[in-house]
């Protein structure tokens, strides 16, 4: 499987990168970044690309792939909705349209716990919007993950301090935290890789089907 990865550099991306490449079944990585990235293994290549709006020209880099893992993605916090739409709903429309006019057969999207297209929360709203937009747009498979919290393993930082700040703390409780709302790094780069191969019976995977999709890989 050739697979392409958005959003690389982030938690949750070099998460999925990594088990990517672990897996026997992946034999090549297309990052996409705005800019070159450290990476160690041979199965990952890089696209550089500065506008994630706007990809004419560049659809047939995307040729020949099976997947595209999508982890992009920004808080909420202090901006306006016109903002967060922009970031969200817009760039991810963007860059889903120029796969699927490259034949990608697979489209997995991070979206959130509490996404709700009619919810009252501006970001459940947008990312909500977002969603259904990935829905109608015809992908062979489309998968939308809705995390909780993520614990990130094997040394896996956020690129937020204070989200560093948050996940330390949470990390000594997370014996405490119900399993319906607990994830990995691993988990989350595993279930990713196992709707992609074989497929899974929802196209919206809450915290526990992420955790059955992981566990049958």
């Amino acid at each position: 499987m050739k697979v392409i990865l958005l959003g690389g550099s982030g938690m949750v991306g070099q998460g999925v990168l990594r088990e990517c490449v672990l897996s026997a079944n992946v034999d090549e990585v297309l990052m996409v970044v705005r800019k070159e990235v450290a990476a160690e293994s041979a199965k990952v290549k890089q696209v550089v690309w500065e506008d994630f709006y706007n990809w004419s020209g560049r659809e047939g880099v995307f040729a020949g792939y099976d997947a595209c893992f999508f982890c992009l993605g920004m808080s909420a916090m202090g901006m306006s909705e016109a903002e967060y739409r922009r970031g969200t709903y817009e760039l991810t429309v963007a860059a889903a349209e120029a796969l699927q006019s490259a034949d990608v057969r697979t489209f997995v999207y991070v979206s959130g716990a509490g996404t709700n297209a009619n919810g009252s929360a501006m970001w459940a709203r947008v990312k909500g919007e977002t969603e259904n937009a990935l829905l109608g747009m015809g992908f062979e498979e489309t998968f939308l993950f809705r995390p909780g919290f993520i614990q990130p393993l094997h040394g896996i930082r956020s690129k937020t301090g204070w989200y560093n700040l948050l996940y330390a703390v949470l990390g000594w409780l997370r014996p405490l935290i119900p399993k319906r709302y607990v994830l990995t790094t691993e988990t989350v780069g595993r279930a990713m890789l196992s709707v992609a191969e074989h497929g899974y019976e929802k196209h919206v995977l809450e915290v526990l089907d992420i955790q059955e999709a992981a566990a049958a890989l």
